[in-house]
């Protein structure tokens, strides 16, 4: 006799098993074209699941063959309320499978935890969206509003063939869509006395890859050469790894550390907010990171022979620039890299939203109800997302994937890690918990 499982132990269940095989689809995103793999299995997979219980999905391959996006809509109550975008990315970053415990690609569940790249960043999500969008629809749940449901390409590598491109050329999918939720945000830290803080991203920080480039005069190298490219390129880009930029707290920043305070009685100084971080434990790594912007260089090139001083020579770095201050951000690279180095940028774009609104009392009360006690916080991510490219339609744009997450994980450090891995618990959770917020929301 088959037993029938309730509808929300189903969903729990599918999340677990979703993650796994979305494991096992190999999504590495190198950032070049050609060696991409995988998304449009990824993607296929998807609206697979989606059709079985009566979704019409919109299957596009954005720019280049198999940079694959599926995209449904769920009628709402409401059709005239804006509609809600819940996004997540098909994508993963490369993974070396020699440095792992367990094969990168092998989805394996073992010892309570689902392992594999993409674990956390962030086919969890992908999946608990998936389960979730299956248990409304073939449980014939009509939602409060309209919901679109997208699972993205090429997030890893900016959204080029993914969210930006749908903004940029199929801007209509997303029509009506006045709020969004997606990665990286909804996750739980322990505190105090084992009171769990979730974290709501409502911030991140701008992200730019900046090009540096300074030109001089080619020669042999054997000969005496005051105009040497890579000379003066390396100074400028050590100038520039050592400068340290200001301390600026962000309204994010200052609300998250004024509510880790309140829950820990910790004291919060003003005047040393790096001190306060510090005592935070493994979550210090990410929130120290929005206290003020970085510049770290990433790669140099230049030269084709030993013996041949080149005439140009060529470094990145990663810039992540704090909401409103992109132009304090110029002049100081003005001041630390001097006349003769050339800058290209490769996109700067921050985003901010205030923590308020029924969207968030909705958040609040769905963790609330499966974690009593519980308190939500809202943050600032360091890195970046998809949400930039949908902010750009006008949409309010959070992160709230849902974790519950034992106290000793350092879950931060999953994020591109070797070993990446999230664990069965949070991911039932999760599900749970989208499943109160999307029918409620």
């Amino acid at each position: 006799m088959t037993q029938t499982l309730p509808p929300t132990t189903l969903a729990e269940d599918e999340a677990v098993t979703f993650t796994s095989e979305l494991i096992r689809i190999d999504t590495t995103n190198t950032g070049d074209p050609d060696t991409v793999v995988g998304e449009r299995a990824a993607a296929e997979y998807v609206a697979e699941k989606l059709a079985e219980v009566g979704y019409e999905t919109t299957y596009v391959e954005s720019g280049a063959p198999g940079r694959g996006n599926v995209i449904v809509r769920l009628a709402g109550e409401d059709s005239s309320r804006g509609a809600l975008l819940v996004h997540g990315h098909l994508d993963v970053v490369p993974a070396d499978a020699s440095e792992w415990s367990v094969h990168p690609f092998s989805g394996a569940v073992q010892d309570d935890y689902v392992w594999g790249r993409g674990a956390v960043d962030m086919k969890d999500m992908v999946a608990m969206t998936l389960a979730t969008a299956r248990r409304l629809k073939r449980d014939g749940i009509t939602p409060k509003r309209d919901i679109i449901f997208a699972f993205l390409a090429d997030e890893e590598a900016g959204g080029q063939y993914g969210a930006q491109w749908l903004v940029d050329n199929r801007p209509e999918l997303f029509e009506g869509a006045t709020e969004a939720i997606s990665e990286v945000g909804g996750f739980s830290i322990t505190v105090k006395d084992g009171v769990r803080a979730y974290l709501i991203e409502t911030a991140e920080k701008g992200i730019a890859w900046m090009k540096l480039r300074v030109r001089g005069r080619a020669g042999h190298g054997s000969m005496i050469h005051d105009d040497n490219a890579v000379t003066k390129l390396t100074e400028a880009v050590a100038r520039l790894g050592r400068h340290q930029f200001p301390l600026v707290l962000r309204p994010s920043v200052r609300e998250f550390l004024q509510g880790i305070s309140e829950i820990t009685g910790l004291a919060f100084d003003e005047d040393d907010p790096e001190g306060s971080v510090a005592k935070l434990g493994n979550i210090a790594r990410m929130i120290g990171a929005t206290l003020r912007d970085t510049a770290n260089p990433t790669m140099l090139n230049a030269g084709y022979k030993s013996n041949v001083i080149p005439s140009v020579a060529e470094a990145t770095v990663d810039c992540r620039i704090l909401p409103g201050r992109e132009e304090a951000f110029e002049r100081e690279l003005d001041e630390i890299l001097g006349p003769d180095v050339e800058r290209e940028w490769l996109g700067l774009r921050t985003l901010e939203t205030t923590f308020d609104g029924p969207l968030v009392d909705h958040m609040t009360a769905s963790i609330t109800a499966e974690d009593p006690g519980a308190k939500t916080l809202p943050y600032m991510l360091s890195g970046g997302t998809d949400a930039k490219s949908f902010a750009e339609l006008g949409i309010r744009c959070f992160g709230f994937a849902p974790l519950r997450l034992p106290a000793d994980l350092d879950f931060s450090a999953l994020f591109h890690g070797v070993d990446e891995r999230v664990p069965v618990d949070a991911l039932k959770f999760g599900t749970r918990v989208l499943d109160r917020f999307l029918r409620s929301c």
